[in-house]
């Protein structure tokens, strides 16, 4: 279940928009610069998401604005960070007499990191589309900087000795499917399962990426499989673990 935290962050996006949608930031059908290709582009790092943005804007849908989007929001549309944090006025510009100001100091309401109850399966898949069981929480680590990150823990073998069951990896969503690095450790979310394994692309001969390879580390237990690309698919790439949390 998504938390409070980002349902509140989500209805402060949706006050943000439309405030620029009145300023004529964005025009939804423009076709030169501020339509809402423009915008997911600027925000969402594609301009094809302009769908993800009209989940955000619709307070039926599951979908909401992440903490990894404040960042460009703020740098491209001139909005308070803190605004969008907190809550803390003005939404634009910085905000005035705050005791925390120093703009240069992330904020987070209780840590970077995300926590979630789903689990990344070094074996067989698990259903990661039931969201409604699914359980989030923040927290950080002194050494682990950044916004967007998650953590999950482990569960099975395929991947002993080199990750062990019910250790948890923290990771990081790539944005695009050239980022990936071949034999780099992943979580890899597609048709309703959530894999952690080696990685490899396979290409087309046009040099497209059209499927994954995914490869256990207990290869005598586990064979490769490979798994198709498409636009459902999300990929996080692992930047450490730990025992526990």
């Amino acid at each position: 279940m998504i938390g409070d935290d980002r349902i509140n962050l989500n209805k402060r996006f949706i006050k943000v928009f439309r405030e620029l949608e009145n300023k004529n930031e964005i025009i939804k059908n423009d076709r030169n610069g501020k339509g809402m290709g423009d915008f997911a582009e600027k925000v969402l790092g594609n301009k094809s998401y302009g769908h993800i943005v009209r989940a955000f804007l619709n307070p039926k849908d599951k979908r909401v604005f992440d903490y990894k989007h404040i960042e460009p929001l703020c740098k491209h549309y001139g909005v308070n960070k803190e605004y969008m944090m907190k809550g803390i006025p003005p939404m634009f510009g910085k905000a005035k007499n705050t005791f925390l100001s120093d703009q240069s100091m992330p904020l987070y309401p209780a840590g970077n990191i995300t926590f979630t109850s789903v689990t990344a399966l070094a074996g067989s898949g698990v259903d990661a589309a039931s969201s409604n069981s699914e359980k989030l929480t923040q927290f950080s680590i002194p050494g682990v900087a950044g916004s967007g990150l998650y953590a999950l823990e482990i569960e099975g073998d395929s991947m002993m000795p080199l990750l062990n069951d019910g250790e948890i990896v923290i990771c990081e969503q790539i944005e695009y499917i050239n980022q990936i690095k071949d034999n780099g450790v992943y979580v890899v979310k597609a048709d309703g399962d959530v894999w952690i394994k080696f990685v490899q692309t396979i290409k087309d001969r046009l040099g497209r990426i059209i499927q994954l390879k995914l490869i256990s580390e207990n290869k005598l237990e586990y064979d490769p499989f490979t798994i198709e690309v498409d636009s459902n698919l999300r990929i996080f790439r692992v930047i450490r673990r730990i025992s526990e949390l």
